[in-house]
């Protein structure tokens, strides 16, 4: 098996539900050490969440922690707040999704933290940042898609606005901070300095939406409306009926316009105002879609998709969740593969999108047992005895 390019970088994660677990999950992958942090007695909110196995596994919580560790530590106990610290000095990386303030009030803050090791990366995730007149409010993914821009925008113009079905936020967030620690090891590796990272999930998602629709606001003034499943720059470009179903086509190129009209017969389009470029063809959107699906309810999806690839036009037909979940390019670059849990047998996961030659993403964990690794940290890593360990479970530090 191929080292992992985090090999030997150890996190401790203080992390729970989505977006902080996804981050630490995408570092696991990559080889890192994750040493989750949990609650003693029920853990992380995900390990109830719904749908389950049979042996009363969350499947979201398996997909989530394949791969780490689990210790329990109550951070409530006086006891418990000093074996974190001295976790934390053993770390390369803490990363936290508590509400603001939380770890402050733990005693457990960046600062302080950062003091008592100062090669940490301390990474924070939250719903608003840790500055700014909104740093103590709380928030979930549906308030963060709110707040970045991201729901006003979503659905058709005549409909109310809806938010975006994954998890976007949460994930999306989760991915700068993995990216934001990647670059802090860089740095530590070129000065042996730690920092701080605070990234926030409305952060996340204003950057999301600007990149699409920011130029209308800033550049021309224009607040930017729903386009349901069209693409705001370009047309044709969107979701059109066919007799089974619906198929998806997306043009960009003039080339690629001319070639859809001669896919559907109708080359006398090729030298009209139809056909210019994407700027001056936004115009005639509202002519343009009715006369693409006009020809696509006449025939089934798959035809669609054979006419259109045969002439280059960039289109899918939209297949329904299960044709997803076993697509054969995902399932042939192993983005769906099974892992064996000791109690639930083997489960279906995704797989890793990290397609590095030297150092490839590597999923084929479990996730953990709540507090599986208690004795492989406090006896290892910090030099507890059997009898110290039986002692702090008595007292419920662990």
């Amino acid at each position: 098996m191929m080292a992992g390019a985090l090999n030997g970088i150890r996190v401790l994660d203080f992390t729970h539900a989505l977006g902080g677990p996804f981050c630490t999950l995408l570092l696991r992958d990559l080889g890192a050490e994750i040493i989750k942090v949990e609650k003693p007695g029920s853990g992380d909110i995900a390990r109830g969440r719904a749908p389950q196995t049979k042996a009363n596994e969350s499947g979201t919580f398996i997909m989530l922690n394949r791969g780490k560790k689990s210790i329990t530590l109550n951070l409530k106990t006086n006891k418990g707040i000093d074996i974190c610290k001295n976790l934390i000095q053993k770390a390369d990386v803490l990363v936290e999704n508590f509400s603001t303030g939380t770890m402050e009030k733990l005693g457990l803050s960046s600062q302080e933290m950062c003091k008592l090791n100062p090669g940490l990366i301390y990474a924070s995730l939250s719903s608003f940042g840790h500055t700014g007149p909104y740093r103590m409010e709380a928030g979930y993914d549906p308030i963060a898609q709110a707040m970045g821009g991201l729901t006003t925008l979503t659905g058709y113009p005549d409909r109310p606005p809806v938010k975006a079905g994954p998890p976007i936020a949460d994930l999306g967030t989760g991915v700068f901070v993995a990216l934001a620690i990647v670059s802090a090891l860089r740095h530590k590796a070129n000065t042996g300095e730690g920092q701080v990272i605070d990234i926030s999930m409305q952060d996340a998602i204003w950057l999301f939406t600007a990149i699409e629709f920011a130029s209308n606001y800033f550049i021309e003034g224009v607040i930017p409306k729903r386009y349901g499943n069209a693409v705001p720059h370009t047309t044709p470009s969107d979701l059109y009926t066919a007799k089974d179903g619906f198929v998806i086509i997306a043009t960009l190129e003039v080339s690629q316009v001319k070639s859809l009209f001669r896919a559907i017969g109708r080359e006398d389009l090729i030298n009209s105002p139809f056909c210019t470029e994407q700027k001056d063809r936004l115009k005639y959107r509202d002519q343009l879609d009715p006369l693409i699906e006009n020809w696509t309810k006449t025939k089934n999806m798959q035809e669609i998709v054979e006419v259109l690839k045969k002439n280059d036009v960039p289109c899918t037909l939209v297949p329904s969740y299960d044709m997803v979940c076993n697509d054969p390019q995902l399932l042939s670059r192993e983005m769906i593969i099974e892992v064996e849990q000791p109690l639930s047998g083997k489960v279906k996961t995704p797989g890793s999108p990290f397609k590095l030659s030297k150092t490839p993403g590597n999923v084929n964990f479990p996730a953990p047992r709540l507090g599986e690794s208690n004795h492989e940290i406090y006896s290892e890593m910090l030099g507890y005895s059997e009898q110290d360990i039986l002692q702090l479970e008595k007292d419920r530090v662990i």
